[in-house]
């Protein structure tokens, strides 16, 4: 069962290792991990999302118990966080921002690249709509609430507008959609198009993760605090274990389904609500300090739970 872990683990950990490294030897810079990060939120891993969802055959996707599991497990996590920070000073958008940290998996970084050396392409279908569901459906959520606390007297219009607006300007939204597009047309694309697409998309997984060694040598610094410790808790155990109930025992799915959709919520924290704070100049500290503690918490539960995972594939 060891060997199985190590193959699907190691590498892993291994280029978010080699991201750390060159950060710590200054081989590469902050600006080489925001122009690496860059160039997989809008060409990389829309490519490879778009590739994937472009040759899927729709009627393998329509799994709605994966879709509730999954969206129940992120939304019952950020409930939880919203119930335990109720009487906390910090300002209504920082606690909206800690909720979010709370159910944002790394599905796109870490969680795409996982499900594929553990399950091949075939997890493609079920990674990227939990993909979509934490990149596109929580930030609609929260920019919404935060949208609504910030604009309450205001124009209720006029910011929904706004969220439809983010939404669309969101990569990794649009590029799965076209892709469904092309998968649902009696057209194909040109072998050389459908090549540019494929070449692109492949350099997601390596680019992401080293991107995601880049970010945590840059933050290894920050001092968590308790509030950060009980969000890291939440998505590290809670939230998977929601996730486990719901697909074992509420919603009838496909094993690979039901694992990926486990696996997916015991990923650490992503990047977005980093980037959602800064988004609304708020201080951006948490959300950092809780990206590193459950990465580098996760070389653990990951692990543990990929020899689960492994062993109900066996």
């Amino acid at each position: 069962m060891i060997a199985p872990v190590i193959d699907a683990v190691f590498p892993i950990f291994a280029l978010i290792l080699t991201g750390w490294l060159c950060a710590r030897f200054k081989l590469l810079s902050a600006l080489s991990m925001e122009g690496l990060n860059k160039f997989v939120i809008y060409l990389a891993l829309p490519s490879q999302l778009f590739y994937a969802m472009a040759h899927a055959r729709l009627t393998d996707l329509a799994q709605p118990g994966f879709f509730l599991s999954f969206g129940i497990s992120i939304f019952t996590t950020a409930g939880v966080q919203a119930y335990l920070s109720r009487h906390s000073p910090q300002h209504p958008v920082d606690r909206m921002i800690d909720c979010m940290t709370s159910g944002y998996s790394n599905c796109g970084f870490m969680g795409i690249p996982l499900c594929l050396m553990i399950f091949g392409s075939a997890s493609l279908g079920p990674s990227i709509i939990a993909t979509l569901f934490t990149v596109s459906l929580l930030f609609a959520v929260t920019i919404a609430f935060i949208e609504l606390q910030r604009n309450r007297d205001g124009n209720v219009l006029k910011t929904l507008l706004k969220i439809l607006a983010a939404m669309l300007r969101n990569p990794l939204l649009i590029a799965p959609l076209l892709g469904v597009a092309i998968s649902a047309s009696p057209w194909s694309l040109p072998v050389s198009v459908d090549r540019y697409f494929n070449l692109l998309g492949e350099a997601a997984t390596p680019c992401a993760l080293i991107s995601i060694g880049l970010f945590l040598a840059q933050s290894s610094k920050s001092v968590a605090g308790d509030g950060v410790y009980r969000i890291v808790a939440l998505k590290l155990i809670l939230q998977p274990l929601i996730a486990a109930f719901c697909v074992l025992f509420i919603f009838d799915m496909p094993s690979m389904w039901a694992l990926i959709a486990i696996l997916m919520a015991a990923l650490p924290v992503g990047t977005g609500p980093f980037m959602m704070a800064n988004l609304y100049a708020r201080d951006a500290s948490s959300s950092a300090r809780a990206i590193l503690l459950s990465t580098v918490l996760s070389v653990m539960t990951i692990s543990a739970l990929t020899a689960w995972v492994t062993s109900r594939i066996e």
